[in-house]
């Protein structure tokens, strides 16, 4: 038996997080590590007086030091376009302009300054900061792969299990031999075909488990559009004998968009939370 919308509600988690979720290191310092000798070459500009000459000098003697121009400006990208009378293309790959244009790429920026009265010391720890706040960005992917790996943990509690991750039809079709999702139209409206389930469970009666996770630490759009499309996806699921869909979601997200999950949740049969399955409800199902 469901459990009442006001409970879910009042179940959803503030966070996740564990400890690497902030920021991952790992991948902070082998970035770093790929340019720690262009950025050292760079380091010789600190302090000097002749900024501009000097940076022209040195793109001489070691063209690839351009190369790391971007990071410095907190930039992946290895092309800059900046409009000045016109928009101008700055390749970091491969020089396409005069020096004198990098030069003032440089001075206009603000990077001639940050040399030249010393705010910095060193451009590898300068280097290591920009990598830590760039990797900010990537949490909203960390907490996608933190409610997949939750609840992966619950589904290997369940003795004698048999699970596939991120599957698509043709894997469900070759790894289950069955053809049951044949007639199913997935993510027709938006032309993705090849949609990936998060978690495909065999049940020991046969049926099977299409399991979709997600949490959401804030508000939006998206929390909006995802209900609705779950909703839509489970009542097409819903006919199809012998499969049953399953939305795992959590985040105090919701309790800014509670109406969207509301209606959900009134044509989901199992939409359950993080809170469910401490109770044991994926061993029910």
């Amino acid at each position: 038996m469901k459990r009442k919308f006001d409970e879910i509600i009042e179940s959803l988690k503030d966070s996740i997080a564990t400890y690497d979720y902030y920021v991952d290191f790992e991948k902070v310092y082998k970035n770093v590590g790929k340019v720690e000798m262009q950025l050292n070459l760079l380091n010789y500009l600190i302090g000097k007086e002749n900024i501009e000459q000097e940076f022209m000098r040195l793109i001489v003697e070691y063209p690839d030091v351009i190369e790391v121009i971007p990071i410095l400006l907190a930039i992946r990208e290895g092309e800059i376009k900046i409009i000045d009378g016109e928009i101008i293309s700055y390749s970091f790959k491969k020089m396409n302009r005069d020096i004198k244009d990098y030069t003032k790429l440089l001075k206009e920026s603000g990077l001639v300054e940050l040399f030249q009265k010393k705010k910095i010391k060193n451009l590898v720890d300068y280097v290591t900061g920009v990598e830590v706040g760039l990797d900010t960005n990537a949490r909203k992917n960390r907490t996608g792969h933190l409610m997949e790996n939750i609840v992966e943990g619950y589904i290997k509690k369940i003795s004698n299990v048999d699970y596939l991750k991120e599957a698509t039809k043709n894997d469900i079709k070759n790894h289950f031999k069955t053809d049951v999702l044949d007639g199913l139209n997935l993510d027709e409206e938006n032309k993705k075909t090849n949609k990936r389930f998060d978690f495909v469970v065999k049940t020991k009666s046969d049926k099977l488990l299409l399991i979709e996770t997600n949490f959401y630490g804030g508000g939006g759009s998206k929390l909006n559009e995802t209900a609705r499309s779950y909703a839509k996806l489970g009542k097409d699921i819903q006919g199809i004998k012998g499969v049953v869909f399953v939305w795992i979601t959590d985040g105090k997200g919701w309790k800014s968009t509670k109406n969207n999950l509301r209606e959900a949740y009134q044509n989901i049969e199992h939409l359950y939370t993080l809170d469910d399955l401490d109770k044991g409800v994926l061993e029910r199902i």
